[in-house]
């Protein structure tokens, strides 16, 4: 019952109130956000949701798009603000997504939607993460996050969606606020962010 209808129920309420209590800090980064990357605070991107339909997704923008001569992006370690590196630490440019979950997009809870290239290079059982709503928060991010390989990032997705009960998304919600106080985790060591996902080799 809760995995198919109060997980929907609470997710919405939930958004909606943390979209309210969180609102001063929203407009202080967006319009910080504003100014350090020419007027683009946000970044939508779209992405693979529940049974693989894809949607925009929502975050704040913490790299900017400065080019080198040739007209290509710079590295991420390069692109990355000062501010931007501090919404990415403190998990803040999560804080949209809250309007994803609003429109039934994403959830609180659940694995985190990937990059669209990544579909036709996931197995069988790694696809399985798409049963369910991905989520800004989910048990990956929580034993985890970037620092942990491909492959168990995808073993716990799946762990997740056989799981999934209000107990298990009560232990994720208020662990994460432990792993974002702790800055545990953001990514692997020695890269500004996660390597790519190049397939199951």
């Amino acid at each position: 019952m809760y995995k198919y209808f109060f997980k929907r129920f609470f997710d919405f309420f939930a958004a909606l109130l943390g979209l309210i209590l969180l609102s001063p800090i929203f407009i202080v980064v967006t319009i910080g956000l504003y100014f350090a990357n020419a007027g683009k605070p946000f970044f939508l991107q779209a992405r693979p949701g529940r049974k693989e339909q894809i949607f925009k997704i929502i975050k704040f923008k913490t790299m900017n798009d400065r080019k080198d001569a040739n007209g290509n992006l710079l590295t991420d370690a390069d692109r990355l603000t000062p501010i931007g590196a501090f919404v990415r630490k403190t998990s803040l440019d999560e804080i949209p997504q809250l309007i994803n979950v609003l429109k039934g997009d994403m959830s609180l809870i659940g694995p985190r939607p990937l990059l669209i290239q990544y579909l036709p290079l996931y197995n069988d059982l790694q696809r399985r993460r798409h049963d369910v709503r991905p989520g800004i928060t989910g048990w990956a991010q929580v034993n985890g996050r970037n620092a942990i390989s491909w492959d168990k990032k995808f073993e716990l997705d799946v762990w997740y969606v056989d799981h999934v009960s209000l107990a298990t998304d009560l232990k994720v919600f208020f662990t994460t606020f432990k792993k974002v106080f702790k800055s545990e985790g953001i990514s692997a060591d020695g890269h500004a962010t996660i390597e790519p996902f190049n397939g199951n080799n």
